[in-house]
């Protein structure tokens, strides 16, 4: 089961990153850990904890089963993906580059 967060949000979970000042450059680390806990993971847990709808089926069920991996419950298809979403934006330019491609063979 995985560890739960009260008010604190995201900081019960990951811990705050108050380690005290030991070297100039070590502060400057502890510093950008604090605001990317703060504003980054809030985002990436949301995302990768949300439900997509599925290509194939057209249902909301496409659930992440492990890093880049998601499963949809409806129609059992694997699909790989992004490790928070299910589609990147590298993989958006690619399938419109492919089906420009495709359409310009075709014509």
């Amino acid at each position: 089961m995985t560890k739960r967060t009260r008010k604190v949000g995201v900081t019960g979970k990951y811990g705050t990153a108050s380690w005290g000042l030991i070297m100039s450059g070590l502060w400057v680390i502890i510093m950008r850990f604090m605001r990317f806990s703060v504003m980054v993971l809030p985002c990436m847990e949301v995302t990768q904890h949300a439900r997509y709808t599925c290509t194939f089926c057209g249902k909301d069920s496409v659930k992440r089963t492990a890093v880049g991996i998601w499963n949809c419950r409806s129609c059992k298809k694997v699909i790989a993906g992004g490790a928070w979403t299910v589609s990147t934006t590298a993989a958006a330019t690619v399938r419109s580059t492919i089906r420009r491609l495709r359409e310009i063979n075709e014509a």
